[in-house]
């Protein structure tokens, strides 16, 4: 098990364009900045990317397909010394019961139990779930503002939500990664 930092990151919005259901290689798009995030990410501790990918189950895509986005994604890290150490998703429709789909806490507590964790856990993503998975597997939660991130901000402050559901707003994924690294507990 580790005493570093977990870093776990949502993918669409938050560092790559979500161009809706992403299963062609060629529309992957890295947002401003996010390979550079994860590199820093990278040097403090791991990063696992945890995506709802409905796609699958509602049959727009394969498999095969997102990985090969996720390999396409890997290949544009790489050529900044960047990284993802592990990858879980969930190919479920949002009607499907299962325990993985964000807000819920399995894609987590299978990455946990396979890698352990007993640093500091950040989770970073552009939507409610994403947030709502910090809540429930006791992670530090970061809204950034990519994405979806602008709207997710407005609505949760407008419920009065925003301090409950979030410890940090940032404008990007290098934003959250400066906030970490302010924090200190990230060393």
């Amino acid at each position: 098990m580790s005493t570093k930092p977990m870093f776990w990151l949502d993918r669409d919005g938050t560092i790559v364009d979500d161009p809706g259901y992403l299963k062609d290689p060629g529309q992957l798009r890295l947002l401003p900045g996010a390979a550079a995030a994860v590199a820093r990410l990278n040097a403090m501790g791991t990063v696992v990317l945890v995506t709802n990918q409905s796609g699958i189950g509602r049959g727009y895509m394969e498999r095969s397909d997102v990985d090969a986005v996720h390999a396409a994604l890997a290949e544009q890290l790489a050529s900044v010394g960047a990284h993802i150490d592990h990858i879980e998703l969930c190919p479920h429709r949002p009607d499907e019961a299962c325990d993985c789909r964000k807000p819920q806490s399995g894609m987590i507590l299978r990455a946990r139990a396979a890698m352990g964790s007993l640093g500091p856990e950040y989770m970073i993503g552009d939507k409610r779930a994403d947030l709502g998975l910090a809540r429930a597997t006791g992670c530090t939660s970061i809204l950034v503002r990519t994405g979806d991130g602008l709207e997710t901000e407005s609505a949760l402050r407008g419920s009065g939500e925003l301090d409950t559901l979030c410890d940090h707003v940032a404008d990007d994924l290098a934003g959250a990664a400066s906030w970490i690294i302010e924090s200190g507990d990230a060393r």
